[in-house]
């Protein structure tokens, strides 16, 4: 008797798709029954996925991600310009994403606010070019 769930081809569909839409920078995977996961091979410990969203707009770039079970002194952000480094642990969590911004920011220009188990930083975006006196 075979294992075969009908839904194994739809959900790797589903897993190609979202892989090739995030690039190279992360892995997405499906886990049944339990919905978005680590992959099922990895061995991750107390480590959850951030749920994370980033707006732009023409002077600024807002991350949200929810991290739900932490305090705010438990959390930790640096930031290079380009990428958002971002580890919290709290009592049965660990939080761990780095994230490649879509837009270069001014590091300097952040704040952050936490609230209710949401993250929110907000950079200045910095020109992509600078111009250069003759």
């Amino acid at each position: 008797m075979a294992d075969d769930d009908p839904f194994d081809d739809f959900f790797d569909e589903i897993e190609r798709m979202m892989n090739e839409m995030l690039g190279g920078n992360a892995e997405f995977h499906l886990e049944q029954g339990s919905g978005v996961g680590p992959s099922p091979g990895g061995d991750r410990g107390t480590e959850t996925d951030i749920h994370l969203d980033i707006h732009e707009a023409e002077q600024e770039l807002r991350v949200v991600a929810d991290i739900p079970g932490v305090e705010k002194e438990a959390i930790e952000l640096k930031c290079d310009g380009k990428t958002l480094t971002l580890d919290a642990t709290g009592d049965d969590r660990t939080y761990s994403e780095r994230i490649e911004l879509p837009a270069a920011v001014d590091e300097h220009s952040a704040s952050a606010t936490y609230n209710n188990g949401v993250l929110e930083v907000v950079f200045q975006r910095t020109s992509d070019s600078t111009s250069i006196d003759i």
